[in-house]
């Protein structure tokens, strides 16, 4: 692309226009409320010439959602949605549409597609000069919204996406402080299937990141971050090693445990958007295992009496032979009598993560026509770690990885298949539960295998096991604990997560239109198997990047005793509050949803 030749452009657009029209979609529901809590000028008050010649490329943003309401190819829109490099690289996208009752995605008028750190720098002083508000995305995977806002300018870091590996990083300002360390620097837009492939396709090293690979990697890192591994590698904000970013008076800052030390805590966990925008990171390099696996079944149960004594089955099973760094995933507790398996492994052989999961196949054999196990297509695989990313030619003949199908696109452009049901989806509600450790105990778990039977009844719960720190080495408890995540993940032997969405549906569009109904009624299903949890732990709080559009108490929810901490940092860095994101910190209270 050439920068100077798309400014021209748009400078030609911009000069035939008197003033900018009247922005396509209102907010809805409780982002109204929300946007109205932001003070900012309208878009057609804006004088956009003047940042048109002042970056090296301002977009005149149209989304396809809003032609196709218009009378544009919707089949061809809804379909190329699903996949998520498509969505990521349409600046007018959002990875989920929306949340009924709390938001739909719509696009900026203008976005900004920031080269470096000074585009972003004069995209900040513009939008506080003329009081716009300013919204960022990256990989735009914000189930909470956060990457849109109507009448907002836009910063689009997509085409910041460079990686660099380093064998011997010191942050800015610590030599003879910090020990040099190998590291990778990242451009805030990547995503994490372009980091894992230079860090451990080609490089031989292991980055914590996120384990869905669409995911951006500057937005994981201040949500605080779990990858598929985070019992063995922590949280992803932990391997921050230094941000560059500019901040609400237009300043470029390097934050690090030298300089800006404050800061620096802040971007690691107290949340996206909320502290300035985060244009560069250096992550700490990892020694890579040898192995890395999965096991994959499910058991089906005869009657609701033998499914509440598999879940104890499977919470045994856990508690007894998996509750360490080597495991991490998913234990699913489904409706319908359904108990799912999708977990990982490191540092194990496939006889060895055969071994551990035995007792647990000797015990559903025996009971005989009680359960049913399919092991459809493989049930335990190991792999070379080095190979776990790469996109080879059994992955993709067996369907374990799919890859981007667009003419020409990367080959690191690939995702899980289980990842692609996010792709364009629509949120009806979504809630998650940290779950202490102490309800492993022998004298708790069967309170615990209780609650979990009880929230089956409702809606399905997932049990993430690596979004939970309990189980981790004494190192990574430590490093978890000098980030602003909430505490109790460090007590947390998992994250409880229940969710539901229907796939890409747009307001306005006739055969596509969100399912209201539908979405309240399985909301309130959500609401009640996340109860059943939260009657044993009542303030255990949420993972915010995961996490309930309508959390009342979010603040403690997601920081804890940390909050306030942060609220300090983020009146010492944006006193005037230019950066507002839905449950920000120091932003506004959302109004509860709809009956």
């Amino acid at each position: 692309m050439n920068p100077s030749g798309s400014r021209r452009r748009v400078l030609r657009h911009l000069a035939g226009l008197s003033a900018l029209p009247a922005f396509l979609h209102l907010p809805r529901g409780a982002q109204a409320a929300e946007a109205a809590a932001a003070t900012t000028t309208g878009p057609g008050d804006v004088p956009w010439q003047e940042l048109a010649a002042a970056v090296r490329e301002l977009i005149r943003v149209r989304s396809p959602l809003t032609e196709c309401a218009r009378g544009g190819n919707c089949d061809a829109i809804f379909a190329a949605v699903k996949n998520p490099y498509f969505t990521g690289d349409d600046v007018a996208l959002t990875q989920t549409l929306g949340w009924v009752d709390a938001w739909t995605t719509q696009a900026s008028p203008y976005a900004v597609a920031a080269y470096d750190w000074r585009d972003v720098a004069t995209a900040v002083n513009f939008a506080r000069e003329h009081r716009l508000r300013l919204a960022v995305k990256g990989g735009g995977h914000s189930y909470q919204g956060t990457s849109n806002a109507a009448d907002s300018l836009l910063i689009w870091t997509r085409r910041m996406h460079a990686t660099e590996l380093h064998e011997a990083f010191v942050p800015a300002g610590c030599e003879g402080r910090i020990a040099p360390a190998r590291a990778v620097s990242v451009g805030a837009g990547a995503m994490w299937s372009q980091v894992y492939d230079a860090v451990t396709t080609r490089g031989g090293g292991y980055v914590q990141g996120g384990g869905c690979l669409s995911v951006g990697v500057a937005g994981l890192i201040q949500s605080g971050g779990f990858g598929s591994f985070s019992k063995a590698f922590g949280l992803a904000a932990a391997s921050l090693l230094e941000a560059e970013l500019v901040t609400a008076d237009g300043e470029r800052r390097i934050a690090n445990a030298c300089t800006h030390p404050d800061l620096f805590w802040a971007l690691k966990g107290g949340g996206g958007g909320s502290f300035g925008v985060v244009t560069r990171l250096t992550l700490q390099v990892h020694e890579l295992p040898e192995t890395f696996g999965a096991v994959n079944f499910t058991v089906r149960a005869g009657s609701p009496e033998a499914f509440r004594r598999l879940i104890a089955l499977a919470l045994d099973q856990y508690a007894d032979r998996m509750f360490n760094p080597h495991w991490g995933e998913q234990i699913r507790v489904r409706r319908g009598n359904v108990l799912e398996i999708a977990m990982v492994f490191q540092g194990l052989t496939r006889g060895e993560a055969a071994d551990v999961w035995e007792p647990l196949f000797k015990a559903t054999d025996a009971a005989g026509s009680d359960y049913s196990v399919d092991f459809s297509p493989l049930k335990i695989v190991a792999t070379s770690a080095r190979d776990f990313w790469a996109p080879t030619l059994i992955k993709r003949t067996f369907g374990f990885i799919k890859r981007d199908d667009r003419p020409g696109a990367a080959e690191t452009n690939v995702f899980w298949p289980g990842d692609q049901g996010q792709a364009g989806q629509v949120v009806h509600g979504y809630q998650s539960t940290w779950l202490p450790a102490r309800l492993l105990a022998s004298g708790q778990r069967g309170a615990l295998v209780d609650a979990l039977f009880a929230a089956s009844r409702h809606w399905h719960v997932s049990l993430h096991v690596n979004k939970g720190l309990a189980g981790a080495s004494p190192g990574v408890i430590a490093a978890a604990r000098d980030t602003a995540t909430n505490p109790v993940v460090l007590e947390a032997f998992a994250l409880a997560i229940s969710g539901a969405e229907e796939q890409p549906a747009y307001p306005g569009v006739p055969g596509h239109e969100p399912d209201v109904a539908l979405a309240r009624t399985r909301a309130q299903a959500i609401a009640q198997a996340a109860t059943e949890l939260r009657r044993l732990v009542p303030e255990a709080g949420s993972y915010l990047a995961e996490s309930d559009y309508f959390e009342a108490d979010w603040r403690r929810a997601f920081w804890g005793s940390n909050y306030e901490r942060l609220a300090q940092v983020k009146a010492t860095y944006d006193p005037q509050g230019l950066f507002t994101v839905h449950h920000g910190v120091g932003s506004p209270d959302t109004p509860p949803r709809k009956a």
